[in-house]
């Protein structure tokens, strides 16, 4: 198994958390020096919160783990590509390198519905996209499929 994919399996399992919480069922990690430092998912109906993200959740806790705001060494794994407001988040945080799942037609901000990285910004964010792909789309699919019954 590639390391990527052992990261985003550990993503996957903060996706089903949130799915048995009846939230989207979005997971992140972020891996700094190869060890997990803060992981998230999706809490958005529970915290009646626009901002609760899994991204902006994990960063938070990375933030507090790290004490800095920066996470420069920092790799992000996220099962579904992340939305302009998270995107912003990881390019503020410094974060290296970014490597999602499921691509988002409909508001993903990394070139599934436009690509924020075409502006000039301060920092450079890498993005690797596909990282078991099939299984992030499929706990997504089954959730509104579910949703809808």
């Amino acid at each position: 198994m590639k390391k990527h994919e052992k990261y985003m399996l550990e993503a996957l399992k903060e996706a089903k958390k949130a799915y048995l919480l009846d939230e989207v069922p979005i997971g992140c990690v972020i891996v700094k020096d190869n060890k997990i430092i803060a992981r998230a998912h999706n809490k958005r109906e529970n915290k009646e919160s626009t901002l609760a993200h899994a991204e902006l959740l994990a960063i938070e806790k990375a933030n507090k783990k790290l004490n800095s705001w920066r996470l420069e060494d920092c790799d992000l794994y996220v099962t579904l590509e992340p939305c302009m407001m998270c995107v912003g988040a990881i390019i503020q945080a410094r974060i290296k390198h970014v490597y999602f799942g499921a691509t988002d037609n409909k508001s993903g901000a990394l070139g599934g519905s436009f690509n924020v990285l075409k502006n000039k910004f301060n920092h450079k964010l890498l993005v690797t996209k596909n990282v078991l792909k099939e299984e992030s789309e499929i706990i997504i699919k089954d959730f509104f499929k579910q949703l809808r019954k």
